[in-house]
């Protein structure tokens, strides 16, 4: 079993207590956010993808990091948006990575102005190439363009620099966001943690690379 798996599984868990527990609405959402951010942080400082067996190592697809809490916190839920990245990521938590490029190509075709679409193009081909490629990184970009002051795409950017061992552009995105974030934003913790996780001080300078492994 997988380290993805078992985090899912504890993430369900957790978030069905918190149903069983009455929290509802944008609590809830912020909680799966934070769930999400853990799970990258995971995937950014151990070896989620490295199976019990090495001989396993070749044939078990790898399953998408999960990120459906944070994006939805960010993007929000029950919108177009919402609708196209919940059937691309049904695809990639099953590691269908391809298809799930393809559905959100296709999304942004029929949806060319939607930057929320643009930047969950840029998540699918990160996790499909395992790496920020060059058409990742166009995505993304667009998405910025597409809506300035907004803080969704520089924060799913960041996350995908860090991904791929940009640790101090992942950084200097993610202090940008809280320099002009509301200090009540709902999503102002998840931006904190990722600068947490990669070993920076929210407010303050990076720490050493040496100190943040």
């Amino acid at each position: 079993m997988t380290g993805f798996l078992l985090l899912g599984l504890v993430a369900l868990a957790l978030l069905g207590g918190l149903r069983i527990a009455g929290v509802r609405g944008s609590l809830w959402t912020l909680a799966a956010a934070a769930m999400a951010f853990g799970a990258a942080g995971y995937a950014l400082t151990g070896r989620p993808g490295l199976p019990g067996d090495p001989r396993a190592a070749t044939s078990e697809q790898q399953a998408a990091l999960p990120l459906t809490g944070a994006r939805q916190a960010f993007f929000g839920r029950f919108n177009t948006a919402d609708r196209w990245m919940t059937i691309a990521e049904g695809y990639a938590g099953r590691g269908k990575t391809g298809d799930a490029v393809g559905v959100l190509r296709s999304a942004v075709r029929e949806h060319p102005r939607d930057f929320a679409l643009w930047t969950g193009l840029g998540n699918a081909l990160v996790d499909h190439g395992r790496t920020l490629t060059p058409a990742a990184q166009l995505a993304y970009e667009r998405a910025v363009t597409m809506a300035p002051g907004q803080p969704g795409p520089v924060f799913f950017y960041a996350l995908a620099k860090a991904r791929t061992g940009d640790r101090e552009g992942a950084i200097a995105d993610w202090q940008s966001i809280l320099d002009s974030a509301p200090s009540d934003a709902s999503w102002r913790p998840l931006v904190e943690q990722g600068i947490v996780t990669m070993g920076g001080a929210v407010g303050g300078e990076a720490a050493p690379a040496d100190a943040a492994s």
